[in-house]
């Protein structure tokens, strides 16, 4: 799976959780850009990405995640 499908995907991943179709992620998307992203909105969208890549965050690398960007190099590392 290459950056594009992940972004891909992960642009699906945050229209579902935040409810909002015209949602579109990149790099440099932090959680300032998207209305209704808090902590709690943290917690479901981090366990819907698990489940839709397969792949498991770390509680370090959760709180360490400082953009979209960050986010797409962790997934890449573990389904390459």
């Amino acid at each position: 799976m290459d950056r594009d499908e992940i972004f891909r995907d992960l642009n699906e991943v945050f229209r579902d959780v935040f409810d909002d179709e015209s949602i579109t992620v990149d790099e440099e998307t932090t959680s300032e850009d998207i209305d209704g992203w808090d902590s709690l909105e943290h917690i479901n969208l981090i366990a819907a990405v698990e489940q839709e890549f397969g792949v498991k965050f770390t509680m370090g690398q959760v709180v360490s995640m400082k953009n979209v960007g960050e986010m797409v190099d962790i997934i890449e590392s573990q389904v390459s």
